[in-house]
């Protein structure tokens, strides 16, 4: 069912020459003794478990899906996953970049993320069960008290348990002020948790001793709306005094939800009746300290897709080689052969590179994402990590929702190379259509995204986060603009950010008036900043690629071309994007509800 091998030229190539992650690294005390070395060893590692390990079960696992027996409520996952995580576990790969005081490796997420890439091309489906840990583990870590992170962290870290977050209800997806789960207060400092909840991914499964639920509910006097939900720790197994698994807690799976993809994680209809549970944070604050764990899930969702168009790409390559069709236009390239292989064409060819572009796009803007988290988190200058931060809130919707976007784009356009055969499940591409279309949803539906991108992140604060990136691209600018080699790059660059301002500004003054002129221009106007963002990197690869044509090295050269055609073929987008968001609200609201 295909191939899978992680791109570690690539990875390396954006760690150590565009991002210089080990100087970077040398800059924060946790992280300092860090070397090339170590960071190369660990994806070499990570690249043998994905494709031999995870890829093998990805067809398997979607085709299989799981099971729940509705008598006891327990989920059996696909065939062979259950002895995956086992040997994931036993290799320390969910400890990667944990605290070491709760039995973590310690190692910078930056390097996390790049073996996030490979475990999401590789077997989205089943990395979401330990994937979901992580958010639960990075909530517990900064807002759980020191009697829970004892109790539940090292078993995170370790992977002997798994967590997961449970939020949305049938009545209610994003507006969780609507929620309607309960906790009462019990004598012994517990509470009674009841209520249900839906698409909880990773909700039931048999790969893990326990499974750590983060419910959110509201307590009897709560406040309506937002301000009234409080966040618990609900387990399926109550920890016993020693820290092992004990009884058996009140909260269930009554069904596995029938979706398009994803076939091989349980996504569940958890019910709880009377479940114990313990308040993690402040009565009536749980919102606040969800985000933790729902930003990570954002950021994790983003990689979900990058994954996927990293590994339908790779595919759709081998078969645009190994295809006959037609000869090409300009004569045989294949004379030999009753036709020519596919790949030459030029139309395959822009199928192929759309899929490249934004895969090796989305590759570097997210190590630079991860990166500045290890900044946020390590640095010793505040201003250092305060920058770091506003970055990450800035870019987090981005890496959500253009990445999705552009991986749902990028898996079509590679199950289009296919033909025919693009449709046939034996090929194995029509499932990675199938789930990067899910990730475009949950976590906060991309237009979610791109109202929290321009409502919250950039008016809000009057541009004050996105100016910060600005200053980025406009030293790029200035540093390089009278390279005439580089000219194709710097020169639309500037321009996209001199547009980008403009529309800003003009979208902030009719907000003023109507604020449903932000949401009739949020989803274009991310998409603008989203290639933005691509094409400064994509200008800073290109400088790099083409310092290094001479080597002889003909990966600086496919780096070069891949970044001639995004700046030819897909960052144009941006002219009919920001025409679309200038256009306004009246003609998506002048029709009557009922004339539709």
């Amino acid at each position: 069912m295909g191939q899978y091998l992680a791109p570690l030229r690539d990875m390396q190539f954006v760690l150590h020459e565009l991002l210089q992650v080990e100087s970077e690294l040398k800059q924060l005390p946790n992280h300092a003794e860090i070397d090339m070395d170590t960071v190369n060893q660990v994806l070499e590692e990570g690249s043998k478990f994905t494709s031999k390990v995870l890829f093998p079960l990805n067809h398997s696992g979607d085709r299989e899906g799981c099971r729940l027996d509705a008598a006891t409520h327990e989920v059996s996952t696909p065939k062979g996953f259950k002895e995956a995580y086992a040997q994931y576990v036993e290799a320390g790969w969910p400890a990667l970049s944990c605290d070491p005081e709760f039995g973590g490796q310690g190692l910078p997420v930056v390097v996390y993320n790049s073996f996030s890439e490979m475990l999401n091309s590789a077997n989205q489906a089943w990395y979401m069960y330990p994937g979901l840990s992580h958010g639960a583990y990075a909530c517990l870590h900064e807002h759980g008290t020191p009697e829970q992170k004892k109790m539940y962290l090292p078993k995170l870290v370790s992977g002997e348990w798994t967590g997961t977050m449970c939020l949305t209800e049938a009545h209610c997806g994003t507006d969780l002020g609507l929620l309607r789960s309960k906790a009462e207060a019990q004598a012994d400092g517990s509470y009674r948790i009841t209520g249900s909840k839906i698409f909880i991914s990773a909700g039931e499964h048999d790969m893990a001793a326990n499974i750590v639920h983060l419910v959110l509910a509201r307590l009897p006097d709560a406040p309506a709306g937002t301000k009234g939900i409080s966040l618990f720790i609900v387990p399926k197994f109550v920890p016993a005094a020693d820290g092992s698994a004990g009884a058996r807690n009140a909260i269930n799976c009554g069904a596995i939800e029938e979706k398009m993809g994803i076939h091989g994680n349980s996504t569940c209809q958890m019910n709880m009746d009377a479940a114990t549970g313990w308040l993690v944070g402040q009565p009536n604050k749980g919102l606040n300290a969800m985000f933790v764990m729902m930003n990570a899930a954002r950021l994790g969702v983003g990689m979900q897709s990058l994954g996927q168009t990293e590994v339908a790409y790779q595919n759709a390559l081998v078969y645009a080689k190994d295809r006959l069709q037609m000869r090409s236009l300009s004569g045989a390239k294949a004379p030999k052969l009753p036709a020519d292989p596919i790949i030459v064409h030029p139309d395959v060819r822009r199928m192929l590179l759309t899929a490249k572009a934004y895969a090796e796009g989305g590759r570097a803007f997210t190590s630079f994402v991860a990166l500045q988290i290890d900044r946020e988190l390590n640095h010793p200058e505040e201003a250092v990590r305060k920058d770091a931060a506003d970055l990450v809130t800035l870019l987090t919707p981005i890496v959500k929702a253009f990445i999705t976007d552009n991986g749902w784009i990028a898996t079509s356009e590679a199950m289009q190379v296919y033909g025919g055969h693009g449709y046939i499940a034996e090929w194995g591409m029509e499932q990675y259509v199938r789930d990067a279309r899910i990730n475009m949803i949950y976590e906060g539906t991309n237009t979610i995204q791109s109202l929290d991108l321009l409502g919250r992140k950039v008016l809000m604060d009057n541009g004050a986060k996105l100016k910060k990136f600005g200053a980025m691209v406009q030293a790029f600018v200035e540093e390089n603009g009278t390279d005439e080699a580089l000219s194709e790059f710097v020169t639309p660059l500037g321009e996209l950010g001199g547009k980008l301002t403009k529309l800003t500004m003009e979208i902030g003054m009719k907000a003023f008036t109507n604020q449903d002129e932000v949401g009739a221009a949020a989803v274009p106007y991310l998409r603008v900043v989203g290639h933005l963002v691509y094409a400064y990197f994509f200008a800073r690869m290109a400088k790099i690629a083409l310092a290094k044509l001479d080597s002889g090295d003909g990966f600086y050269k496919a780096k070069l071309a891949t970044a001639r055609f995004y700046y030819a073929r897909l960052l144009p987008e941006t002219a009919m994007l920001i025409r679309q968001a200038r256009s306004g609200a009246a003609n998506l609201l002048e029709l009557e509800a009922e004339l539709f």
